[in-house]
């Protein structure tokens, strides 16, 4: 038996092992990086991951936007689009961003995806099956967790998806690792050949760090569209192909395991009998908690499938283990098993001390370990301030409108989707009755509408329609079902930042059109103050029509309204100031 002692081997696949002395504005003086200027950037979690991905030389990033994500894709489209040789746009949907990042890969250059972990559930189609066909270049998925529900429907922990992938996972602990692993993740992906998942959670994705980087990639060193294609029957998944495929899969697991046990981003400190395993941002509240002298025995973990080596030296060496990780108890359930480790306590969030929802905190880790607790003041009689839509939301109006149409109606249904638009559930408007995911509103309310439900509502943003409300209209149109869709135009992504939408105004009435919905049940209405009479008038119409009829409510969100308007006062002004400096 090994103690007091930390057991940390990198492989030749992560250069962490090589990194020169951190040392800002100093040159290296030997080595492969001899002449790089060392530079130290203070980035958010997600721009870590973002810089890294340039850096590692890709061709493309792929996202839709969701918090707490966004930043990933902004930050590389904010940062290449002068030299021009990434390409980043953002896509319609989740499903399509990885699809599109596939084909990248396939095509022979890298390329990240990113998204929150809801996200995730609208790309599994090709992410499940991309672990099959395998990848050509470097492909790294980016995805965001959300615990304690910040701007999310839930706290679902993606770990859960690597581990039914098969592939590999990272999981940082800070904004350096962030940066390191996505590098690493880049040479581990065209290593196995396989996509590598990076998972973040809110608080490190929107939290800052010093970063340091390291010399970037020449993209042409790592371009391989100039060399000949794989296999195309690889990527082609009828059965045949299919089941050599996952045996090939199933190959590389010994592969992964032997990566996990030698990897740097995992690491064994066994000191004293009590053990504590932590992963990602949990390990910075343990070291924050126990400080650099504590006697508890402590593994890292940061690369999956899980070091079973390592976990088997802490658990021999220890009488009980806390298990402390930021989302479900992933880790725990697996090492409890079925019948738990004979003879050893085993703890966590299942059986406690810690809890299975909401976020970890440094405070809540200390309780789990029975340390004192920093004396905090009380914020019980803090005011409670939910959110609500801005002053001036077009909305709002909107939402008066359909309230006051419906007002007579005895039990209105009042379908609803993902965006800002979902504040409506709240008082004054309750005008909203459902949000379960995109483009959820449409097709639940041609549910409702079979069930013989009148009248049936749904509000739907652009950008969500364009997303996944496009597909449910379809079956609406062809069965003229008895329903009323209200798409909300208000021209930006707003929630998540006011990014550009795929649709909106003249072209989205086209698209409404080619979807099958008649011209003569299609109605606009500007959703202001002074028009609410004529649109209450205008939504009881459309409400009255026994069968589909879609009503977009066309007017600019007024926040993308005033910075569109700054800027054009901005490019206006450049001119005047060149000529008077000249």
């Amino acid at each position: 038996m090994l103690a007091d002692r930390e057991v940390k081997a990198a492989t030749c696949i992560e250069v962490i092992g090589s990194l020169p002395s951190r040392r800002a504005q100093a040159g290296a003086t030997a080595g492969p990086w001899k002449g790089w200027l060392m530079k130290i950037e203070l980035l958010l979690g997600d721009e870590a991951v973002g810089l890294a991905a340039i850096d590692a030389g890709i061709g493309g990033a792929f996202s839709y936007p969701g918090t707490p994500a966004t930043e990933i894709f902004e930050f590389i489209s904010a940062r290449t689009r002068s030299a021009g040789r990434v390409s980043a746009a953002w896509s319609a949907n989740e499903k399509v961003a990885y699809e599109e990042a596939l084909g990248m890969s396939y095509a022979g250059k890298r390329a990240i995806v990113s998204m929150k972990h809801v996200g995730l559930n609208v790309a599994a189609d090709p992410f499940m099956n991309s672990a099959l066909t395998g990848v050509n270049g470097g492909l790294v998925l980016v995805v965001a967790d959300d615990p304690g529900m910040h701007s999310s429907q839930n706290e679902q922990d993606s770990r859960y998806y690597g581990e039914f992938a098969q592939i590999p996972m990272l999981e940082p602990c800070n904004q350096q690792e962030s940066y390191d692993m996505t590098r690493a993740a880049f040479e581990l992906s065209e290593s196995l050949g396989l996509p590598i998942m990076l998972r973040l959670v809110t608080r490190l994705a929107h939290s800052r760090g010093n970063v340091q980087t390291r010399p970037p990639i020449d993209p042409d060193r790592v371009d391989r569209t100039g060399q000949p294609l794989p296999d195309p029957n690889d990527w082609t998944l009828v059965p045949s192909n299919a089941r050599r495929r996952f045996r090939h899969l199933l190959s590389t697991l010994e592969t992964q395991r032997t990566h996990a046990e030698q990897s740097a981003f995992n690491n064994l400190a066994l000191r004293g009998n009590r053990g504590i395993i932590a992963s990602g941002i949990a390990y910075n509240y343990v070291r924050e908690v126990c400080g650099p002298h504590s006697d508890e025995s402590l593994l890292k973990i940061g690369c999956y499938p899980l070091p079973a080596g390592l976990i088997r030296d802490l658990v021999n060496h220890c009488d009980e283990i806390l298990i402390v990780e930021e989302g479900y108890p992933f880790i725990e359930t697996r090492l409890n098993g079925l019948l738990g480790v004979p003879g050893k306590a085993i703890r966590g969030k299942i059986n406690g001390p810690l809890s299975l929802d909401g976020e970890l905190t440094p405070d809540t880790v200390a309780t789990a370990l029975g340390r004192p607790q920093p004396s905090v003041p009380a914020l019980d009689d803090l005011a409670n301030r939910p959110p609500q839509l801005c002053q001036g939301c077009p909305h709002a109006d909107t939402f008066k409108a359909i309230l006051d149409a419906t007002a007579g109606a005895a039990k209105p249904i009042l379908f609803s989707d993902i965006g800002c638009y979902t504040l409506g559930a709240l008082p004054p408007y309750r005008a909203v009755h459902s949000c379960v995911d995109m483009g959820a509103s449409i097709s639940m309310a041609h549910g409702a509408a079979q069930a013989g439900a009148h009248p049936v509502l749904c509000t739907i943003g652009d950008s969500t329609f364009t997303h996944s409300g496009m597909t449910p209209l379809i079956g609406a149109a062809r069965s003229d079902a008895d329903m009323t869709v209200f798409v909300l135009d208000n021209a930006t992504v707003a929630m998540t930042g006011s990014q550009e939408t795929m649709a909106c105004g003249d072209e989205l009435l086209e698209l409404i059109k080619g979807l099958g919905v008649k011209e003569e049940h299609l109605h606009v209405m500007e959703p202001l103050p002074r028009r609410h009479q004529e649109n209450v008038q205008l939504v009881a119409r459309a409400i009255n029509h026994r069968g589909l009829s879609v009503v977009v409510a066309q007017r600019a969100c007024i926040h993308a309204r005033r910075r569109s308007a700054a800027s054009t006062r901005k490019e206006t002004a450049k001119p005047a100031e060149a000529t008077a400096g000249a």
